[in-house]
């Protein structure tokens, strides 16, 4: 157990040292470094695949660190069908992306950078799904939007990469801010705080009063994440990023994060009427307008990943649709996805490598120049078009077994299935069929066969696809049961093969493939309707995005304008009108009013003395005529205080007073004679009455506040142990000493670090004025002085 722990552990760092090293190790091998660097996710993914044989059977592999015991944060692993099944998928296609990115971007003067980001959002991925620990689950799902900006905007030189990069940062952030109040809330739902522990907390959620609210935030962070109507506009414009980031993140991982997240929470949050009406509604919306939006593409990777938006819609209805049938045919849907959406990307970014375009108007005739590349397309194609003998049709199969049915909500949803594999068996044909067939057309760059790095992992992913439909048997006892188990929350075995299936999934299918031929053979004129369609639709959510910017935009320049008007009495008179509410309102209100001594009959000459001599400095402020008598009398009325905390017995506080009132006199009165301001207040009498209110309000709450605490218990346990200490400890017989620079020395020296800045800050203010007076007495003498 323990090998396991220290394994997984290891396999869970690999990705963040290759980030560390690819630098470094393209540096010195340049574009053969990716065979090197791939060995990183390569190991673990074996360690991944070691653990598979337990999982099948039903077990699960746990383990962790312990972070922060006494707040019960760990961090921790969790590794069921479903966790390890992504597990597999992260690390297995990260390896060949690894590979395929070295052809790739060779030469690129930033490949070494790349492969970082690559690596960075690789870890964060992982630790997305093996998290155990829901802080541990929240900080590597933010770590994913911050990795894939970096990744979408690679190519930072181009405006379309910086506003791809910032919008998918700003949807899939905002929708993690969701998540994180809907943890915190199923945290005080459950009283758990690890994914092992909630998903068998049975109907605690479902029976909470706090489930409506928890469920919209949590679908609020996986809605945003795996681009759902009506965030799905961020995934097709993240096309911007190197197809390796489009083959990788937004097919095979990061947007499958939110289905993720789904598949996790369904055997408590699932099974509602909330949960069953909300994701199967916005999962169809959002199959259906994928794959529309698909049909009007000509770009390669765009028509990709719109019908990326439809599959994830499609695996969203399916979780949402609450059938056994429908679990098992999102487990195995979520499989085939992964293998044919990874190699259609990667077989478009050969294309646009080898041809120098994307668009499938300007592409014909490659399947004598490149038909390996043709052959992969086609494998691939077969599996999305949901054909045999690949798993892409298992997975067709079972949709319909699980969505068939005699009541109007089967119907519709079934309806709406049809509508989206017909559409996106056109798509993957138009993408293997349309480039390769026909005549042969001139493109930018002379076309031939790829190199071995780039058609290897398409290959690969198109390879496993039909290997795992012909022996399907042991890839559902192996795969597809444990995560459908794991969705479910209960063991599940899948039996679906490529034997004929005859009945209403059957007679669905042959719909299917019938109307995928018909859009296929009418594929322009069905792309001239669709955007004719959306062109009286109108503008859509990507519009309504730089809308919502441009207006936070405005509003925040307005907002600025307002409370930062650049006017440092705006400034004070806001501080000290807070300052008030804080002091007056929460006594009112919590009626903590001090009771008014009575004035003290033992007061002596000398105090009532001192005490006169500060009304009387404090009315000189008041009274004085310019601005220099009115620092000095302050001075006065701060030097009389002194003298109180002498007289009471404090001399330590009494020398510190004297300081700063000597320091404050001084400092200010050179800066009065060094600035050139007016000699005295020219304040209008409205505003002066203003300042004046705010002043008494201010020093009536201090002094509110000081009486409610002086006639508050007094608890001498600071003293005692302050007393106690200060000899034997810091070995002082000062204690306010002693308390000053050692038990709060860290404060003291920040009080010290102030001022010395304020001092530097004053001197720098003199030394410009004295620079800018001996400027303009260089340029005209007669201005010096005219100010004054």
């Amino acid at each position: 157990m323990a090998d396991v722990t220290a394994l997984t552990f290891l396999a869970l760092c690999l990705p963040l040292a290759g980030a560390l090293a690819a630098p470094f190790v393209i540096r010195f091998l340049g574009a053969n470094g990716a065979w090197l660097l791939a060995a990183a996710p390569l190991f673990a993914f074996l360690h991944f695949l070691r653990l598979l044989p337990q999982v099948a059977r039903g077990q699960t592999v746990t383990g962790g660190y312990a972070w922060v015991p006494s707040y019960n944060l760990s961090f921790s692993w969790f590794l069921d069908g479903l966790s390890l099944a992504f597990a597999l998928l992260i690390t297995g296609i990260g390896t060949l992306i690894v590979l395929y990115a070295g052809a790739y971007l060779r030469g690129h003067k930033d490949q070494g950078r790349f492969f970082s980001f690559i690596f960075l959002f690789m870890g964060a991925m992982l630790g997305i799904v093996v998290s155990d620990s829901f802080l541990m689950f929240f900080v590597f799902w933010e770590l994913t939007s911050i990795t894939s900006f970096l990744l979408i905007g690679f190519d930072h030189e181009r405006e379309a990469a910086r506003r791809a990069a910032l919008q998918a940062l700003v949807v899939t952030g905002g929708g993690g801010l969701c998540l994180l109040a809907g943890l915190l809330i199923l945290w005080n739902m459950s009283g758990v705080t690890q994914m092992s522990q909630l998903i068998v907390s049975g109907d605690v959620l479902r029976e909470s009063p706090l489930y409506l609210a928890a469920l919209i935030l949590v679908l609020g962070g996986a809605f945003t994440k795996s681009a759902q109507f009506p965030f799905h506009f961020w995934l097709p414009n993240a096309m911007e990023a190197p197809t390796p980031v489009s083959a990788y993140l937004h097919s095979a991982t990061m947007v499958k994060a939110g289905v993720y997240l789904l598949m996790r929470l369904n055997p408590v949050m699932g099974a509602t009427p909330a949960w069953e009406i909300l994701l199967p509604f916005f999962g169809g919306l959002t199959l259906v307008v994928g794959t529309a939006l698909a049909i009007r593409q000509t770009d390669l990777k765009l028509k990709l990943a719109h019908t990326t938006v439809s599959s994830l819609g499609l695996l969203v209805m399916l979780i949402g649709f609450g059938s056994d049938h429908a679990v098992e045919a999102a487990a195995l849907y979520l499989v085939a996805h992964s293998l044919f959406k990874g190699a259609l990307f990667m077989v478009a970014g050969i294309i646009d490598h080898e041809t120098g375009t994307r668009d499938i108007t300007r592409l014909g005739g490659l399947r004598r120049a490149m038909p390996l590349t043709w052959l992969i397309a086609l494998a691939a194609a077969f599996s999305m078009a949901g054909l045999p003998p690949f798993f892409g049709f298992l997975a067709k199969e079972e949709i319909y077994t699980a969505l068939a049915g005699g009541d109007i909500r089967a119907i519709t949803f079934t309806a709406i299935a049809v509508f989206g594999n017909a559409l996106m068996f056109a798509v993957a044909f138009a993408v293997a069929l349309k480039p390769f067939l026909g005549q042969k057309v001139e493109t930018p760059k002379s076309a031939h066969e790829a190199p071995v790095l780039l058609w290897l992992g398409p290959a690969a992913l198109a390879v496993l696809g039909l290997v795992s439909a012909v022996f399907s048997t042991f890839t559902h006892a192996a795969l597809s049961s444990p995560i459908a188990a794991a969705i479910r929350g209960t063991p599940v075995e899948i039996t679906v093969s490529l034997a004929p299936h005859i009945g209403l999934p059957l007679i669905l299918s042959l719909l299917t493939v019938s109307l995928g031929i018909g859009v296929y053979w009418q594929l322009d004129r069905a792309r001239f309707w669709m955007a004719v369609f959306l062109r009286a639709a109108g503008r859509g959510p990507d519009h309504g995005f730089d809308l919502a910017v441009s207006g936070l935009v405005r509003f925040s320049a307005r907002l600025i304008r307002v409370v930062q008007p650049g006017r440092l009495e705006i400034y004070v008179a806001c501080t000290f009108l807070c300052l008030a509410a804080i002091l007056i309102v929460p006594p009112i209100v919590y009626g903590e009013l001090p009771r008014f001594p009575a004035w003290p009959a033992d007061v002596r000459l000398h105090e009532g003395a001192v005490l006169l001599i500060a009304a009387f400095g404090l009315v000189a402020v008041l009274i004085a005529r310019d601005r220099l008598t009115a620092i000095v009398s302050l001075g006065i009325q701060g030097f009389a205080v002194a003298v109180i905390f002498l007289l009471f017995g404090a001399p330590d506080l009494s020398f510190t007073q004297f300081m700063v009132e000597t320091l404050s006199v001084v400092i200010l009165a050179l800066v009065m004679t060094r600035l050139k301001l007016s000699p005295a207040d020219r304040r209008p009498f409205g505003r002066r009455l203003f300042d004046g209110s705010l002043a008494l309000v201010c020093g009536l709450g201090f002094a509110l506040l000081l009486l409610r605490a002086t006639q508050a218990p007094f608890n001498n346990a600071l003293t005692a142990f302050f007393n106690a200490y200060s000899k034997s400890i810091a070995h002082g017989a000062n204690v306010v000493n002693v308390i000053i620079v050692d038990f709060r020395g860290t404060d003291t020296l920040g009080e010290i670090a102030v001022v010395a800045v304020t001092g530097l800050a004053i001197l720098a203010l003199i030394r410009i004025r004295a620079g800018t007076e001996r400027k303009l007495a260089a340029n005209d003498p007669d201005a010096v002085g005219a100010g004054e």
